[in-house]
């Protein structure tokens, strides 16, 4: 779900939004505080907060990067070297590294996107909270999980390995590859150590509609939450599903009335469920959503207004929340638009 990458430059920065700065509407809704961290960016997807140093690792299409802010803030590279693959219709984008999660202070989990489907791997790296010497190759990764190939459970093979919601048990990896299954994967778990990276719940299946893409857990752990994003060119058919994270039984399947979901996280601080809509059919209706569930219904509020959110993630200490965004290129213009925004605590 990405752009076509001008790889040329990266920065970061620090733009602060008031409500004197942004449109009418986004006033009315009281936003919060939102500051730019990182721009320049080559079609960031995927986000992670240290749990210990609480610095910010942003996989984009050449790379993963980690966002420090000791003495300013700066990018290093930790990951670079990947290939590239491309999703899309209409609009083409270049895909590197996708998800990112942690499993402890040293173990980062990275769900690939760089190659066709059926040869993509889910990668495992040794890493620490302080910024790199030295950047790590794909080949460095200490455990690589899949891939897994076109057969019985896979027509075509999987591959884009979106996001990845960690559990005490087991990691699961929402993926796009055999659109009649709608794969999540499960690796169970040991510690920082991960078994075979096997199919685990067929969502299509379960939910008659396309594309796990946004996953976490919730707020107890014992909910799986995946976000069916629906048909890139359908309006409105994204939905926020529950499973039982050892069975993969379906608990719940509700309409969201959002377009496109690209990511979900819980507040770790209220509980409270947000959303990413990349809104490909119209692109002007993308940003932040909170999701509220009341029965067997959901009504969301718009938080921001966003040019094609890609993911998001909470700082587990203050709450804060980072949010990955593809944006558009200025016309004549040689940067990548992609940036990362950070969210103000409170939601």
């Amino acid at each position: 779900m990405m752009k076509p990458g001008i790889r040329l430059g990266l920065a970061v920065c620090t733009v602060v939004f008031t409500a004197s700065t942004l449109p009418l509407a986004a006033q009315e809704a009281k936003e919060p505080k939102v500051r730019t961290v990182a721009a320049e960016l080559d079609n960031p997807c995927g986000l992670a907060v240290h749990p210990g140093t609480r610095t910010v690792f942003i996989s984009t299409h050449p790379a993963i990067y980690q966002l420090t802010s000791n003495n300013g803030l700066k990018l290093h590279t930790v990951v670079k070297g990947f290939t590239t693959d491309v999703y899309g219709k209409g609009p083409k984008y270049n895909l590197g590294p996708l998800g990112l999660a942690f499993l402890d202070d040293e173990t980062l989990v990275v769900g690939d996107g760089s190659k066709p489907d059926g040869e993509e791997y889910v990668l495992v790296f040794k890493v620490s909270g302080e910024p790199p010497t030295k950047a790590q190759k794909p080949g460095d990764a200490v455990q690589v999980l899949g891939p897994i190939k076109a057969g019985k459970d896979s027509a075509n093979g999987e591959g884009n390995f979106y996001a990845i919601a960690v559990s005490e048990k087991a990691i699961f990896v929402t993926s796009n590859g055999d659109d009649t299954k709608g794969w999540v994967l499960k690796a169970e778990r040991n510690g920082s150590k991960l078994g075979e990276l096997k199919p685990g719940i067929a969502t299509k299946l379960a939910t008659e509609v396309d594309a796990p893409v946004g996953i976490t857990m919730s707020k107890d752990g014992k909910e799986l939450i995946v976000a069916q994003m629906g048909e890139i060119n359908i309006p409105g058919d994204s939905l926020y599903t529950t499973y039982d994270p050892e069975s993969g039984e379906l608990k719940a399947k509700l309409k969201t009335g959002l377009n496109d979901i690209a990511g979900i996280a819980v507040s770790p601080k209220t509980g409270k469920i947000y959303a990413v809509d990349f809104s490909w059919v119209d692109t002007s209706k993308g940003g932040l959503f909170r999701l509220d569930i009341e029965g067997e219904e959901v009504k969301t509020e718009k938080i921001l207004s966003l040019d094609k959110p890609s993911a998001l993630a909470f700082d587990p200490e203050d709450g804060s929340l980072y949010i990955s965004i593809l944006g558009t290129a200025e016309e004549g213009s040689d940067k990548a638009p992609g940036k990362v925004l950070k969210v103000e605590p409170g939601l």
